[in-house]
């Protein structure tokens, strides 16, 4: 017998939404808030127990701005291009999503906090697959953690990894030292409404294998 809730809890895990057009610019983030999801994200697994999780928040509206300008230059015309191609597909849910994308680096200095997840680099620059396996496992089960908790508190957030292709110029503004790997910037506030629903996917008929492949 489960000792959850099992509508609430399949509630959460089926409508926490990348939130990008309701995020609410406007009402700030208790910094409370933010510290009892980042300690619920910490109970998530690691490898090898490592622990190697770090957190940067960004609250100051100034480097919020620069950010959201590395941010753009790292995503140079992907997006543009990227909602040019869905429009041309015709009205679909990959249209919604580049668009809301697009609308998120145009406002992303207008959100409130900034969060950006980083783990400790214990494989360097050139390391075997295997070792960027497990590093990057240690660190994005703890991201989704903190996903969650936050929707339990009605605010949003989106896991963007566009400001990566700069992630040296965003180390430089935020003191990042050597051996620190950023792994993803999320925007994080209040979320207007609450109201999210689970998206369409395919049937898991289509994409499950027992035993084999096929």
């Amino acid at each position: 017998m489960s000792v959850f809730d099992l509508q609430v809890t399949d509630g959460l895990l089926s409508t926490t939404r990348a939130v990008r057009k309701r995020l609410d610019l406007n009402r700030p983030v208790e910094r409370g808030v933010l510290t009892e999801c980042l300690e619920l994200a910490m109970q998530a697994p690691t490898g090898s127990n490592r622990q190697g999780w770090r957190w940067l928040v960004v609250t100051d509206a100034n480097k919020r701005q620069q950010l959201a300008d590395i941010y753009k230059r790292g995503a140079g015309s992907y997006l543009t291009d990227s909602v040019a191609a869905a429009e041309a597909e015709g009205p679909s849910q990959n249209g919604r999503v580049f668009d809301s994308a697009l609308y998120l680096a145009d406002h992303l200095h207008e959100v409130p906090v900034h969060v950006i997840a980083c783990i400790e680099n214990s494989v360097g620059d050139a390391g075997p697959a295997t070792s960027f396996s497990g590093l990057y496992g240690s660190i994005f089960p703890a991201i989704w953690s903190f996903q969650l908790a936050l929707r339990s508190r009605g605010l949003g957030s989106c896991l963007t990894t566009l400001h990566l292709r700069c992630a040296e110029e965003a180390a430089v503004l935020l003191g990042i030292p050597k051996g620190i790997l950023q792994v993803a910037l999320l925007p994080v506030a209040y979320t207007v409404g609450t109201d999210f629903k689970a998206a369409a996917r395919p049937p898991i008929a289509d994409i499950l294998h027992w035993d084999a492949w096929g």
